[in-house]
C-alpha cells in the first residue's frame, strides 16, 4: 500500500512535468524569426499580405470599440491570441501583434529549432482558413477569403 501511493504521487507529478514540457516546446516567435530560412516568403508577405499590418487595423478602430469589442479583434488580427505562448499586448509581444506566418502554420519555436518541416502546418487548407474568415465575419466585414491572398 505504501509503495502504491509512492508510485502514484511519482506518476502525477511526473506527468504534471511531462504536460507541463510539451506545452512548454511549442512557442510563438514571431513572423521574423522565420525571415532567415524563408527569406522571399517573408518579404512577399511583408509587402503584399495586408493581415502583415492588421494590428494597424483596430488600432485604427480602438476609440470606437469597447475594451471586450478591441479585444475581440485580436483573436484573427494578432499571433496566437488566447493560446499558450501567444499574443498578450502591444508591450508584452509586440513580436506577435500582427496576424504573422505562425496563424497559418502554427507555432514556429520546434520548426526553428531543427528545420524540421514536418514541426510546422505545411499544407495550408481552405479549413485553416475558416477560423477568421467565416461566413459571419465575411458579411459582417465583406470581404471573401483568400487562400493564398498576398501570402506567398
Amino acid at each position: 500500500m505504501k509503495y502504491h501511493i509512492i508510485f502514484t504521487v511519482f506518476f502525477l507529478f511526473w506527468l504534471g512535468l511531462a504536460g507541463q514540457t510539451l506545452a512548454e516546446e511549442k512557442k510563438y516567435v514571431g513572423a521574423k524569426a522565420c525571415m532567415a530560412c524563408h527569406e522571399k516568403e517573408y518579404s512577399n508577405y511583408m509587402n503584399f499580405a495586408k493581415k502583415a499590418r492588421s494590428f494597424e487595423s483596430i488600432k485604427k478602430m480602438e476609440a470606437k470599440l469597447t475594451p471586450e469589442e478591441y479585444r475581440g479583434c485580436f483573436e484573427c488580427h494578432t499571433t496566437g491570441y488566447g493560446k499558450p505562448g501567444g499574443f498578450e499586448s502591444e508591450e508584452k509581444t509586440p513580436d506577435l501583434k500582427d496576424a504573422g506566418c505562425e496563424v497559418c502554420h502554427g507555432p514556429g519555436s520546434l520548426h526553428i529549432d531543427g528545420g524540421d518541416p514536418e514541426k510546422i502546418i505545411r499544407d495550408i487548407t481552405m479549413e485553416n482558413c475558416n477560423t477568421c474568415h467565416n461566413k459571419d465575419r465575411i458579411e459582417a466585414f465583406d470581404f471573401k477569403p483568400l487562400l493564398f491572398g498576398g501570402a506567398h
